[in-house]
C-alpha cells in the first residue's frame, strides 16, 4: 500500500530543510551477528546519501528501548528506525512516534500492530514463514523425509521464532516429511552459548537427533560445537540454520552446515532508511517492503559469500 503525505506536513517538512537529516536508530540488540551487519548497513548507507544517524543499544529490554525512541522523538529527529525487542512492544512504541509527530519505520521483526499503522510509518523486513519453509524443506529432502529432530527456536514472541518455528513444523507435518520425529524444541535465544548449552543438555539426556533445525545461525553454530565436543560426526547429522552469516558460511565450507537461509541485512538496512527518509520528505513509500529470504547449500555457497 502507498501513502503520500499531506501538503501540510510537505510544508512543515520544507521549513526545517535548511539543516542535515538526523535519524535514530533504536536496535534490540548490538552483540548479535546478524544485527550487527544490519546497523552496519544502515550506517554506511546514511554516510552515502549524507544523513546522520543515531545509534541505541536497547541490550534486550524493552522499557529501555521505550525510553531510547521517546528520547529520539523529543530530541527532534526527521525520523526513527528501529528493531524491536518484542513483536508485541511494537504497539506502544507506534505510539509514542506517532505522538510526537516522528516518522517511525520498523525493520527486520513485524510488529503486532502493522495493520494499525498511522500514515507515517512502515516495516521493512522479510517474511519469516518463508525462511521457515525453505530451512525445514530442504532439511526434510536431505534426510529423505525419515528422521528425528530438535529445534532451536530464537527469542519467545519474535516475529522470527513464531514465524520461522510454525513454518518448520507445517513443514515437518507434511506428507512428504511426516516421517521425521521432532524429539523436542525449546529457546537458545538466538544466541550461540545457550544453543551449546542446551544441545549438550539434550545429548546427556539421550537424545541423538538425525537433524537440528534452527531458527538463525547463531544457535546453529553453537549445535555443532556442542555435536562435535561430544564427538558426533558431522557427517551423521544435518544442521541448519537461517541468516547466512560469514561464520554460519564459514562452517558450511568446512562440512559443518548444511543448510542456511539469506537474510538480506543490505536490503533491509538501506530499504527501512530509504522508507523512512521518504516519509520524512512527504515523498511516496511503500508502507509494507518485503526482502526475499534466499535458500543457501553447498551448491550455491560461493554466490553468498560477500552478501552479509
Amino acid at each position: 500500500m502507498k501513502k503520500l503525505l499531506s501538503a501540510s506536513a510537505v510544508c512543515a517538512l520544507m521549513t526545517s530543510a535548511a539543516h542535515a537529516e538526523t535519524i535514530g536508530v533504536a536496535m534490540s540488540l548490538f552483540d548479535d551477528n546478524f544485527l550487527t551487519v544490519l546497523r552496519q548497513n544502515i550506517d554506511s548507507h546514511a554516510k552515502d546519501l549524507g544523513v546522520e544517524v543515531q545509534m541505541e543499544d536497547a541490550q534486550g529490554d524493552i522499557a529501555r528501548q521505550q525510553s531510547q525512541i521517546e528520547n529520539f522523538a523529543a530530541s527532534g529527529v526527521d525520523g526513527i528506525i528501529t528493531m524491536l525487542v518484542d513483536a508485541d512492544s511494537g504497539q506502544a512504541m507506534s505510539k509514542m512516534a506517532e505522538q510526537y509527530g516522528v516518522p517511525l519505520v520498523f525493520v527486520n521483526m513485524l510488529p503486532a500492530n502493522m495493520d494499525e499503522f498511522p500514515a507515517d510509518q512502515a516495516w521493512v523486513g522479510s517474511d519469516e514463514e518463508q525462511a521457515g519453509r525453505l530451512e525445514a524443506s530442504e532439511v526434510c529432502k536431505l534426510m529423505g523425509g525419515e528422521g528425528t529432530a530438535v529445534i532451536l527456536m530464537g527469542q519467545l514472541g519474535t516475529t522470527g521464532q513464531r514465524g520461522r518455528t510454525k513454518a518448520t513444523e507445517e513443514v515437518l507435518a507434511s506428507d512428504d516429511c511426516q516421517g521425521i520425529e521432532i524429539l523436542d524444541q525449546q529457546t537458545a535465544n538466538w544466541m550461540r552459548t545457550p544453543a551449546l548449552d542446551l544441545m549438550t543438555n539434550w545429548m546427556t539426556s539421550g537424545l541423538q537427533p538425525d537433524a537440528v533445525i534452527a531458527n538463525n545461525d547463531e544457535m546453529a553454530l553453537g549445535a555443532i560445537q556442542a555435536l562435535k565436543s561430544a564427538g558426533v560426526s558431522m557427517d551423521n547429522v544435518i544442521v541448519s540454520g537461517v541468516d547466512a552469516t560469514q561464520d554460519a558460511l564459514a562452517a558450511m565450507e568446512a562440512g559443518d552446515l548444511d543448510v542456511t537461509v539469506y537474510q538480506s541485512a543490505k536490503g533491509q538496512g538501506e530499504g527501512a532508511l530509504d522508507t523512512v527518509l521518504k516519509i520524512a520528505r512527504g515523498e511516496e513509500f511503500e508502507q509494507r517492503v518485503t526482502v526475499p529470504f534466499e535458500l543457501v547449500t553447498p551448491e550455491n555457497l560461493a554466490e553468498y559469500k560477500a552478501k552479509n
